[in-house]
């Protein structure tokens, strides 16, 4: 029996749920923005005031960005992994995703929730 130490393989199963999971959150609220503009077929401004006015509704569209920022963070980590070399630059590039990922997710807090 080899012992093998390999850096960065331990994702595998973590990140592939995380994907499926976070697409199927993503799926689902999609569909029922879709299902809202069919059935509310004209609605203007105060339909969609009058929507986003609802806490439900608040903290489904924020579960989502979340879900679409850890979906987003996964996809670019790997690239991050497997395309660039140099441990230094990868790591930098690691680091501007993750304020790039939480400043996006600060913003949609506030957009969201009108902080």
């Amino acid at each position: 029996m080899v012992n093998r130490h390999v850096i960065g393989a331990h994702y595998g199963l973590r990140d592939w749920l995380l994907q499926r999971v976070t697409a199927v959150v993503m799926l689902v609220y999609t569909v029922g923005l879709v299902a809202f503009l069919v059935l509310a077929a004209g609605a203007g401004y105060e339909g969609w005031k009058a929507l986003f006015g609802c806490g439900w509704v608040r903290v489904l569209t924020t579960v989502t960005v979340l879900a679409l920022l850890l979906h987003a963070w996964v996809g670019i980590r790997d690239i991050w992994m497997d395309y660039v070399q140099p441990l230094s630059i990868r790591l930098t590039l690691h680091v501007l995703t993750i304020l790039w990922l939480v400043g996006s997710f600060v913003y949609a807090v506030k957009v969201v929730w009108g902080v």
